[in-house]
């Protein structure tokens, strides 16, 4: 029986728009049907070449999307789980004015509209968990149903020791929002993924996880080149069709 947790963490770039011409029939290469679960472009409105295919995962980015065009979107979703802030812990929003949207905004919409809410994802660094521990000490008369967590990092095995303590820590599901092995080389970055890809298929309190990600160009040079999931072209790298068809994911021996 196929396990679906794996959201293919889609960038918004990829979708055709003003000025952006994008990739969009690239997603005719995605394999939703296997373990591939959602898809996510870390915003509030579904990429039109989805085609309702698999779940969507809106995301409230940041507090720019609490408000206007975002904020009805989020009000207009018909999706089952919201995700709340990215790297909020990076992006210099306190927990307490974290903790005021959570309860004036986030919480209405599990108790008059049914959704499931994934809490802040943050970095795996020592000031995103202290970050995380003073948001939930703030909201725990209304804790997310979700853990959303970030790892990027170059051990599999530190890895799955933070996913556990965390686990530990909280009591919740996880969601692994974003992961990538941060090596720059292939043979580590495979290993990675493949060991992460396994455990957290066969873990039960791990929900959803997406590896970074299906995009043309990295924003930055932090995420490890050989980790990218997409090609300049559009064409998916072979790491994403292990990610989309494969599991468990076999060892690869270079």
């Amino acid at each position: 029986m196929v396990v679906q947790k794996r959201c293919l963490l889609w960038d918004w770039t990829n979708s055709s728009g003003p000025g952006n011409p994008g990739v969009p029939w690239a997603l005719n290469q995605a394999n939703f049907r296997g373990p591939l679960s959602s898809l996510s472009n870390w915003n509030t409105w579904t990429p039109p070449e989805l085609h309702n295919r698999a779940p969507y995962r809106p995301m409230v980015h940041l507090e720019a999307q609490l408000s206007g065009s975002d904020w009805q979107n989020i009000l207009n979703s018909h999706e089952p789980i919201i995700h709340f802030f990215n790297e909020p812990d990076k992006n210099g929003i306190p927990p307490q004015r974290a903790a005021q949207a959570w309860h004036n905004q986030m919480v209405p919409l599990r108790q008059q509209r049914g959704k499931k809410l994934a809490g802040p994802s943050v970095s795996n660094d020592d000031n995103g968990q202290r970050w995380l521990s003073e948001f939930m000490a703030l909201t725990t008369s209304a804790p997310p149903e979700y853990i959303g967590l970030h790892y990027y990092g170059t051990s599999g095995d530190a890895c799955i020791a933070y996913l556990k303590a965390m686990h530990a820590r909280y009591g919740r599901p996880i969601i692994v929002s974003e992961i990538a092995s941060i090596a720059r080389d292939k043979a580590s970055v495979y290993g990675f993924t493949i060991q992460l890809a396994n455990f957290m298929d066969e873990t039960e309190w791990i929900y959803e996880y997406g590896f970074f990600g299906c995009m043309r160009k990295m924003a930055d040079g932090f995420v490890s080149p050989a980790a990218q999931l997409m090609e300049p072209d559009g064409r998916f790298t072979d790491l994403m069709m292990k990610l989309q068809w494969d599991q468990p994911i076999k060892p690869v021996h270079f």
